[in-house]
């Protein structure tokens, strides 16, 4: 046989030794599968679950909310919760015993709220969790979750202070020795605190995740949320790593009407007077005439343990009867109609007025009422049987014309407000005869002439006089003046609610009123009167309805207001003021709300460089000599020439003494002679002659429009400066 004749045995054996084996790595194989499949399947799935990347969302920075002044009202803060991992693959645990007790001690030192044996426990609790753990792990138990995110006992730390905290003994040694990490969280913060709070908003639990609740905050979330982005994390030297796939969008900054500065005159002065009147809650708003940005607006409410916050946007929510300033509204419709005119005679006898089986009272019925006066006295003297005779003889017959006369003012319409609070609650309600015809009665009509039977938030009221102080325009209130992003500032702009609420002469003769409301001797508005600056304005004074009880008497069951607009002369801010349930007694809109007002025009005039106040005099700033009541005036003359004293409270003409002169007066058919009298004496002579009378300033009567000796035209007006 050939030595390369192949043995075939020796193939054969060959073969089946290959096969043999590879039989046998096949069957390892398979064993090794079914270990891993079955045996090791929980802790291979984990393992996969730790090491395979995947994606998770990058929270976007939310936008800041900022002052028209550019203060910062509202932004997110990162804070960090911090844990640590008992299960990092680095961590010594015989070092972290032997650091505990000084690492304790250090956490004391940074956050004394705990004690250094309260964090030494914590940690070392932490510790035992995970030995516990580890035990089960050994005897083949199920363990629900490792102590890989257990909770270090501090409060949410700054990153500062978690930089300070990475420095101590054992947490020095970075994450995958110690353990130490940090979940980085954002939450809202408004560094002015109560201003304002309630309009510029909150979010959900202080999440910037959660979204808006109410405010500024709700109103533009989506503006300020900004996009989340998208990373994908993938397990690298034992901790995951963030690898940003797409990145987040930063939320816009938001700019808000809202002035510091104003926002603060205008919370002092309430605040004062709500405490001053024991008063459960107020409101005051202060919106710049022409563009219709609310620079101030607050809403303060007294909580159970006596500190006051602002649980609600009263401004836009409260849906109350406004009561007199209503009457405003009321006296223009008429007007428009020719229904009646300013100077018309009316006669609202001892202030009672029984219509209908129901007994409208004015304010001073107990005292006689006004008598006859004029239909513009009306509003000067807040009259409700005045105003109610006014509108009941216009449109009894047809109410429904009186209800379209609101409507044309604008009082049904939307003003679509930013939804600060409750958007269903924003809007003014006024009846008609044409919505329920069985509900509207015979005393619908008076009533809703001088405020009840409507339901106004107070934001409605204002705009409405802001109209009137803005030669009749309209123009909605607004709270953000921009939008601002990396890219673009997109700018707010003014709105029109109505071009034209009223014609020029009613537009006027709406003015003079006003004005004789604060500035007459006798408006129910004269606590409003300032000498600095000049503002016109009028008083509201409802009772609040008590449910099925009705209108109720009592101090608790009212609510005053003042809305008006100042300087009256060139008007650029507009302003009410709304105190609900005063505890003290004699609740009036003027002498309550009217000081309030005041403040905040005099305040608002003395820093903001736009409203120039009245000027004092040289002569307004040194004192006179005193009155010379009686004597031979020339003699008393002679006597203050000699002495160097000037005096302009000598009386002139015939009579000696201020008394003997208005009784002189008072028997003359010619224009009396008034310099030298007080306001009230002056007052009380000339219109008992027939004449109006138009005051300016405050003091003693030094000028008169009209000449002394001139005959009388019935319904001429005269005005009379006072210093």
């Amino acid at each position: 046989m050939s030595k390369n004749k192949i043995n075939g045995k020796k193939v054969q054996r060959n073969y089946f030794l290959i096969a043999l084996l590879l039989g046998l790595i096949m069957v390892s194989i398979l064993g090794r599968a079914v270990v891993t499949s079955i045996g090791e399947r929980e802790k291979w799935i984990e393992m996969g679950e730790r090491y395979t990347p995947f994606s998770d969302t990058i929270p976007a920075i939310r936008g800041k909310i900022l002052s028209s002044d550019g203060q910062l009202l509202a932004a997110s803060e990162t804070y960090y919760q911090l844990y640590i991992d008992y299960w990092a693959e680095g961590m010594n645990e015989n070092v972290l015993k032997a650091n505990s007790r000084q690492l304790s001690v250090e956490l004391n030192r940074l956050f004394p709220e705990r004690s250094a044996i309260q964090y030494e426990t914590n940690i070392l609790d932490g510790l035992k969790l995970k030995q516990k753990e580890a035990a089960k792990i050994n005897k083949n138990e199920k363990i629900t979750t490792k102590s890989r995110c257990y909770p270090l006992s501090i409060r949410p730390v700054s990153g500062a202070e978690f930089d300070s905290i990475q420095k101590l003994p054992f947490f020095n040694q970075g994450r995958n020795k110690s353990g130490l990490y940090g979940r980085a969280l954002t939450k809202r913060i408004k560094p002015f605190k109560l201003l304002a709070s309630r309009t510029i908003g909150d979010i959900g639990n202080g999440m910037d995740t959660i979204g808006g609740k109410y405010g500024l905050e709700k109103a533009y979330d989506s503006e300020l949320s900004g996009k989340p982005g998208i990373s994908i994390k993938r397990w690298v030297e034992g901790r995951f790593k963030e690898v940003p796939d797409v990145e987040p969008v930063q939320g816009k900054d938001i700019v808000a009407t809202i002035d510091i500065g104003f926002q603060e005159i205008v919370e002092d002065a309430l605040m004062d007077k709500l405490k001053e009147l024991n008063a459960e809650s107020g409101t005051a708003v202060v919106m710049d005439v022409q563009t219709g940005e609310i620079k101030a607006i607050a809403n303060l409410r007294q909580s159970k343990d006596g500190s006051w916050n602002e649980y609600l946007n009263y401004a836009l929510s409260d849906m109350s009867e406004p009561g007199s300033t209503f009457k405003v509204a009321s006296m223009m419709v008429a007007l428009e109609d020719g229904i009646v005119h300013p100077k018309d005679p009316l006669n609202v006898g001892n202030g009672k007025f029984l219509f209908a089986g129901s007994l409208l009272l004015d304010h001073n019925a107990n005292r006689g009422g006004y008598g006859l006066i004029s239909a513009e006295k009306a509003i000067w003297f807040s009259s409700n049987v005045g105003v109610a005779k006014i509108i009941l003889s216009g449109y009894e017959k047809n109410p429904g014309k009186f209800v379209e006369g609101l409507y044309r003012i604008g009082f049904n319409k939307d003003f679509n407000i930013e939804p600060l609070e409750h958007p269903d609650q924003e809007r003014a309600r006024i009846r008609s005869p044409k919505d329920n015809p069985k509900r509207w009665y015979k005393t619908t009509l008076p009533w809703m002439s001088f405020g009840y039977e409507t339901q106004i938030p107070p934001i409605y009221t204002l705009t409405f006089f802001n109209a009137i102080a803005n030669n009749g325009i309209m123009v909605k209130p607004m709270f953000v003046k921009e939008i601002r992003s990396s890219k673009k500032i997109e700018e707010k702009k003014t709105e029109i609610i109505n071009k034209r609420i009223c014609s020029d002469n009613t537009l006027k003769a709406i003015h003079a009123m006003l004005d004789s409301v604060v500035n007459h001797p006798g408006g129910t508005g004269k606590a409003a009167h300032s000498d600095l600056v000049r503002i016109a304005g009028k008083t509201g004074t409802a009772q609040l309805s008590q449910g099925a009880v009705g209108y109720k008497e009592g101090g608790t069951t009212y609510q005053v207001s003042f809305c008006g607009y100042f300087p009256a002369n060139e008007p650029k801010y507009s302003c009410i003021v709304v105190i609900r349930r005063p505890l003290a007694a004699g609740a009036s809109g003027g002498a309550m709300c009217g000081p309030v007002f005041k403040r905040i025009a005099e305040t608002i005039s003395a820093r903001d460089n736009t409203v120039k106040p009245i000027t004092l005099s040289e002569e307004r700033l040194s004192a006179e000599a005193p009155k010379v009541k009686n004597g031979p005036i020339d003699q008393s003359k002679y006597v203050l020439d000699k002495l160097n004293i000037r005096s302009s409270n000598i009386l002139r003409d015939e009579a000696s003494t201020q008394e003997d002169s208005g009784r002189a007066l008072l028997a003359s058919s010619s224009v009396p002679n008034v310099v030298g009298m007080g306001a009230k004496d002056a007052v009380y002579a000339l219109e008992n002659t027939g004449l109006q009378v138009n005051l300016q300033g405050r003091g003693e009567v030094y000028s008169q429009s009209i000449n002394a000796g001139e005959a009388i035209l019935r319904g001429q007006t005269i005005t009379i400066q006072l210093r």
